[in-house]
């Protein structure tokens, strides 16, 4: 499975942003999918997650701000940010889990995009 990012850019304060993330590949094995960010200095962590039943969760900060979404028909991820802030600024990484069932039981592998960054000025 390959990843690829786009729309990052620099936006004002309250300004909003739309990221995509494409994937190719074997993407019929893809279950979860989300998006992580990493600021200077920061650990990289979670922003929002789907799952392959559609299930959202988000992080505290960004909850009533952005909205994960999913097109399985484009194989594509969307994290549509709104309201943004100068703390949302960091780089932001796409990562899709793939599980495999086999005889032997169930692993799991993660796929990370490049990153995409995101600049928020006040």
């Amino acid at each position: 499975v390959q990843l690829a990012e786009s729309g990052g850019g620099l936006v004002q304060a309250g300004g909003s942003l739309r990221l995509s993330c494409s994937a190719s590949g074997r993407t019929s094995d893809i279950d979860t999918t989300g998006w992580f960010r990493q600021a200077p200095g920061k650990q990289r962590e979670l922003v929002a997650g789907i799952s392959s039943t559609g299930t959202t969760n988000y992080a505290t900060a960004v909850k009533g701000r952005f909205t994960i979404f999913r097109d399985n028909a484009r194989n594509t991820l969307y994290l549509e940010m709104n309201s943004l802030k100068p703390e949302d600024t960091a780089v932001y990484y796409c990562k899709a889990v793939v599980v495999v069932v086999t005889l032997e039981g169930r692993r799991t592998f993660d796929y990370w995009g490049q990153g995409t960054q995101v600049t928020v000025s006040s």
